[in-house]
């Protein structure tokens, strides 16, 4: 479901001038800030964008829950005011969308890094504790794993200790995001792919990125993986409705649901501020903001909105962004970060 701050924006706010096409960035305007992408992203930047408002008056800035993928489409179908000013990231953008941006004209990208957040595997408070393993994740959630003879068959893992005898005698039912989340695509990266790696017959397949790629990132489809929407919360409030299963979501929304979730360990590390920001957690990662810089000077406020997002105030340790749920980046490279929100340093095609 797409969450935005305002209940709508009308036609002649998103485009003050008739007739814009792709390239009208610099001949129209929009009366308020658009920013879309990242469910996880989407609390922080609701939070920023509340206080902007506060502090500088005018449109309330529009912030929509699309998730990674779906916000940096919407941003890279060309410039002017019916495309967004912002996406969204809880993973870098691909070399592929960075091409889809330039095809459509979207030429200069600049990139923000926001701070740091956890994937995390959670349960309800009330419910058994798990000691996953990266190896777990992959055993567990792959559509398919080795069998007999060295083929890869359909999964057959019904029960937790069937995958590690040190794990619980419950269902494998797992609730998480759908394809288009960035919080998917760095669990696939973060989880699934290092676990796979550790079975020797998918690390024997290394060697052919294709076929490896396709059995540690595609999940099953028979239940024990459940797609549940672009918004996190709603994959909260299903465990603890639902006896005995798992959640796969961002760090923030744990620190918002303390009182009826918990998090899992992941190689016997728990996610906490200090294991993200340091990397000891296996399945931390990085947070972004993309910025359409064609928009700067056209969208009012956009420049000071992406510098609010990027101060120490905001972003910093202590900082508002922090009570969130956000983890802080190091002061050196936060100011790296609010010196290239000044700058509007373009990035280059990712790798």
């Amino acid at each position: 479901m797409i969450r935005t701050l305002l209940s709508a924006v009308s036609a002649v706010a998103l485009v003050a001038l008739a007739g814009c096409g792709d390239s009208g960035g610099g001949s129209a305007t929009r009366s308020g800030i658009w920013a879309a992408g990242s469910s996880t992203v989407f609390p922080f930047a609701t939070r920023v964008a509340e206080n902007f408002n506060r502090t500088q008056g005018g449109t309330p800035p529009r912030i929509e829950s699309l998730g990674t993928g779906g916000g940096i489409q919407a941003f890279c179908q060309g410039v002017g005011p019916q495309t967004p000013d912002i996406a969204n990231a809880s993973r870098p953008m691909k070399a592929s969308e960075f091409d889809l941006c330039a095809k459509n004209g979207v030429t200069d990208i600049v990139e923000i890094k926001i701070g740091f957040d956890g994937i995390v595997v959670a349960t309800a408070r009330t419910g058994n504790s798990f000691d996953l393993r990266l190896g777990d994740l992959y055993s567990a959630l792959a559509a398919q794993t080795p069998g007999a003879n060295g083929q890869f068959v359909a999964n057959p893992a019904t029960t937790w200790n069937q995958v590690n005898p040190a794990l619980p005698a419950q269902r494998i039912q797992v609730y998480g995001p759908p394809p288009t989340s960035g919080t998917r695509d760095a669990f696939l990266e973060l989880g699934m792919a290092p676990g796979g790696e550790l079975n020797p017959a998918v690390a024997a397949l290394k060697g052919d990125k294709t076929r490896f790629e396709t059995l540690t990132h595609t999940l099953r489809e028979d239940g024990a993986w459940i797609d549940s929407g672009e918004n996190d919360n709603a994959i909260v409030q299903t465990l603890t409705r639902t006896p005995g299963s798992l959640g796969v979501f961002g760090y923030s929304f744990l620190e918002q649901n303390l009182d009826t979730v918990k998090a899992e360990t992941i190689d016997g590390v728990a996610p906490t501020l200090d294991t993200i920001a340091d990397g000891s957690y296996p399945l931390a990662r990085s947070l972004y903001i993309y910025v359409k810089k064609a928009h700067v000077g056209v969208t009012p406020g956009l420049q000071p909105f992406v510098q609010a997002f990027v101060s120490t105030g905001s972003a910093g340790r202590g900082g508002y962004l922090q009570d969130r749920g956000l983890v802080p980046l190091p002061a050196d490279q936060l100011a790296a970060q609010q010196a290239a929100a000044q700058a509007l340093t373009v990035m280059t095609r990712p790798q």
